[in-house]
């Protein structure tokens, strides 16, 4: 993973967790979910790339074996 998307997942935590907590604090539901939803988001992109960065290192060792067997 980049990191700029490292730094851009963490800007949609930090801001989705900020709104969250004011939705809450003024009674705002509405801005509360779009705040968890947000954070979510943020997380679930980390989890992608997280996976991402693993698929590829994987793809990489299979390719090495077989570069290594030919």
């Amino acid at each position: 993973m980049s990191d700029k998307d490292k730094v851009n997942n963490a800007k949609d935590q930090v801001a989705g967790k900020t709104k969250e907590l004011t939705g809450k604090a003024t009674g705002n539901n509405q801005q509360e979910a779009e705040g968890k939803l947000q954070n979510l988001a943020g997380k679930a992109k980390d989890k992608l790339e997280d996976a991402k960065d693993t698929a590829k290192g994987v793809a990489d060792s299979v390719k090495e074996r077989f570069d290594k067997d030919k």
